[in-house]
């Protein structure tokens, strides 16, 4: 009996003991946790200060909408609307000149002459073989009527007769064949007489008078006319304004020889294929020039108005150039750095046109760095001073 009396507070102690080492543990598990809780928002309030502290300054800006016309100026070559050069068809020498750069010329009138003696002699040899041959003949033919006659009466044999008659078409044949010389020859004597062939002005004469003419075409041309009543332009214009060049098109043309002037010119036909190196379309426009103002082979500055579009814009300064592309730097709502591949359209110099990539709502980055990278908290400074801070 006294024994168990003895052991019942022993048992009470110990039990009261484990209590308080429980209590003692659980405060120092909330102290702890606490102490944790508290490090942590203490890091967290000095990451925040550090990056507000490190944080780049930029200045965004939106991408626009204009739908006014686009002026697009291009360069252009200018040429005539026919232009030949003038070779000689037959050989001898420049007997007489009748022109000279920037004569004005029409259809037929002559250009020059030249002195050709062997070609006369010849086409005196040939006018004594057509007369020897005609001579032939007609006594071939009337040999031939006579054994004909004879034939009817049986007094030669049917082959005699065939024999004759045979003679008198290859007597018939030869002379076609000189009078076919003959003619040949008088068409290169009339080439003696260098015309022009159409109406136009000389612009280049590589002969003088005493040179010796070839015919074979291998050297220098002797004149080089051109008609200037009206000009052709050729232009080439990039792939993203192909889809604007219709015929009709009507386009203002700048000279440099000419400044203040300007002369209207009209879209009339394109090649309707890109060059593969430089993705460009080849167009022609036509000029009137009967006044003769302008000159063939001169440079001319080409300006087309072409109707706006509705495609966001932007500045040329605010791209990134990326290996997977073209990029802007756009800023979200937590001020932090999104980078946005884009597509790119026509370029208006100093803006460029943004076909998909970005939206009007969009804070972009102007002149980023190359140095910027994707979720990197920034600090926005527009206008004034305004500032947005990271969070």
């Amino acid at each position: 009996m006294n024994s168990s009396n003895r052991s019942m507070p022993i048992k009470a102690s110990a039990r009261g003991f484990g209590r308080v080492a429980l209590v003692v543990v659980l405060v120092a598990l909330v102290v702890a946790g606490w102490g944790l809780v508290s490090r942590e928002r203490a890091e967290a309030r000095l990451r925040a200060h550090t990056e507000k502290q490190i944080a780049r300054t930029v200045t965004t800006i939106s991408a626009t909408r204009s739908d006014t016309s686009i002026d697009l100026s291009l360069p252009g070559n200018v040429v005539a609307r026919v232009e030949a050069s003038i070779f000689a068809r037959t050989d001898g020498y420049l007997a007489r000149l009748h022109v000279d750069i920037g004569t004005t010329v029409t259809a037929g009138q002559l250009l020059a002459e030249i002195d050709a003696p062997e070609l006369d002699q010849q086409l005196r040899e040939g006018g004594a073989e057509v007369a020897a041959a005609e001579a032939a003949a007609a006594l071939a033919q009337t040999t031939a009527e006579r054994w004909l006659a004879l034939g009817a009466s049986h007094t030669v044999s049917r082959q005699q007769v065939d024999e004759q008659q045979s003679a008198a078409q290859a007597s018939a044949a030869r002379l076609n064949a000189a009078r076919a010389s003959l003619q040949r020859l008088q068409e290169l004597s009339a080439f003696k007489r260098i015309v022009a062939p159409f109406d136009g002005i000389v612009t280049v004469r590589n002969t003088d008078i005493g040179q010796l003419i070839s015919a074979n075409g291998t050297g220098e041309e002797l004149f080089r006319i051109a008609d200037t009543s009206r000009l052709r332009v050729f232009v080439r214009v990039p792939q993203v304004y192909v889809a604007t060049m219709t015929p009709g098109l009507v386009a203002r043309l700048g000279f440099p020889d000419r400044p203040g002037a300007e002369y209207e010119a009209r879209l009339v036909r394109s090649a309707n294929a890109l060059d593969a190196a430089s993705r460009t379309l080849l167009v022609e426009l036509d000029v009137d020039n009967r006044h003769h103002e302008l000159l063939s082979g001169t440079y001319v500055d080409v300006h087309f108005q072409l109707p706006g579009s509705s495609t966001l814009r932007l500045p040329a300064n605010t791209l990134l150039f990326r290996a997977a592309g073209p990029h802007v730097a756009t800023v979200g709502e937590d001020n932090r750095v999104l980078l946005k591949p884009v597509t790119l359209g026509r370029d208006f110099g100093n803006e460029l046109e943004i076909l998909s990539g970005v939206d009007a709502t969009d804070r972009v980055i102007l002149s980023p760095p190359d140095s910027l990278s994707d979720h990197e908290a920034v600090r926005i400074v527009n206008g004034a001073g305004t500032t947005d801070h990271p969070p």
